[in-house]
């Protein structure tokens, strides 16, 4: 009790981030309203999902981050017990074994794996500050991370798998990497990515190993649209088809139109996957820019934050959870654009999933507590 006492006596209300509060309590109120229309059953869930993450956000910016930094080997054994759990114990659902069943809901623990790296990699790289152009620590680092991206693409789970990896480049460059060395490997990453989609066409996916049957076919149908329009890339071009008939204002939540696609059952996973795809029949251009603007704005929150704080660890919270929201909401939006091939990932705040929506309100909640804490001039 003395502890609490002695930590919230150095916080002060001004340095509360009430603007980054207000962003995501609004964002969420909005994906409930999405869910809602898209699946009324799952509605009740992600009010609850909501109210849990706000009560976790709230106890966790008043928690000393510094203080929990201080058990981020157990953050990390932690995180590979879940995944392990999964390999072994797991739930599988469509071929994928990804989750862990705690009777009144699913565990994704992938999802926490986001955040669980992001804050073992504060205290990690900035131990390591003075070391970073070392080649044996970057090998250290790439070590670390490997055992979770393994576990998370055998599940399988390609999307979550390459949302962590650029993550933790992100966390690499925050934590002191030459610029010169991220540029260099995005370039090398660029030629691969163009020679891989060029020789597509003529693989298998037995020649393939690092791809499943499904993964393969889902990036010829979103190269090759024409040719999958009615199989694989049936879902995607059904997104863009309601993004577009949403038109400026949309066809309003809950309606009844004859011509929506969401009424015809045309979108699998409208709740999570597509949501976007929802928001862009029912609340139009204008609904798409809201989504779009308050997730630039707590990515905007989470580096002002980052700027203002009292060490690197604090620097790389909040960096890397604007690069986690960053990243997952391009992805999630690229997909159901038709920008990026189909892959399933949530949109951060909006998509239904219990585990999704409390990972990304203690990651917010980690960022308050980082300004909380400012630098002192």
């Amino acid at each position: 009790m003395n502890f609490l006492k002695n930590t919230l006596k150095k916080y002060h209300i001004r340095d509360y981030n009430f603007t980054l509060v207000a962003a995501v309590l609004l964002l969420s109120t909005l994906g409930i309203f999405a869910v809602g229309s898209a699946l009324p059953s799952a509605q009740s869930k992600q009010i609850l999902g909501v109210c849990m993450g706000a009560c976790v956000m709230i106890v966790i910016s008043l928690i000393d981050y510094d203080w929990v930094l201080n058990f981020h080997w157990v953050i990390y054994g932690i995180n590979l017990i879940l995944l392990l759990w999964v390999e072994f114990f797991g739930v599988e659902y469509n071929g994928a074994k990804r989750w862990i069943d705690l009777k009144f809901t699913t565990l994704q623990p992938s999802d926490f794996t986001k955040i669980f790296m992001v804050l073992f990699f504060a205290k990690f790289l900035m131990d390591h500050e003075t070391q970073m152009k070392e080649p044996k620590t970057i090998l250290k680092c790439v070590l670390l991370i490997a055992p979770s991206l393994l576990l998370i693409v055998t599940q399988p789970n390609l999307s979550n798998t390459i949302c962590i990896a650029a993550i933790f480049f992100v966390l690499l460059y925050l934590g002191g990497l030459n610029y010169k060395i991220v540029g260099s490997v995005l370039a090398i990453g660029a030629s691969v990515i163009v020679i891989f989609l060029a020789f597509l066409s003529y693989a298998e996916a037995a020649d393939l190993p690092f791809l499943q049957g499904y993964q393969l076919e889902r990036i010829l149908a979103w190269r090759y649209p024409e040719e999958y329009a009615t199989s694989t890339g049936l879902q995607q071009q059904n997104s863009i088809m309601a993004i577009g008939s949403g038109q400026l204002q949309g066809k309003g939540l809950n309606n009844n139109s004859f011509t929506s696609v969401k009424n015809g059952n045309f979108l699998i996973e409208s709740e999570t996957d597509f949501i976007f795809a929802i928001i862009g029949e029912e609340l139009g251009f204008v609904g798409c820019c809201i989504v779009i603007f308050l997730l630039l704005l707590i990515i905007i929150q989470c580096i002002r934050i980052a700027m203002k704080a009292q060490n690197l660890a604090g620097q790389i919270i909040c960096g890397g959870v604007a690069a986690m929201i960053g990243i997952q909401s391009f992805i999630n939006m690229g997909v159901a654009t038709g920008v990026l091939p189909n892959t399933g990932l949530s949109l951060p705040f909006v998509s239904a999933g219990l585990t999704s929506i409390v990972c990304f309100y203690m990651s917010i909640g980690f960022v308050l507590n980082v300004g909380l804490q400012p630098k002192k001039y």
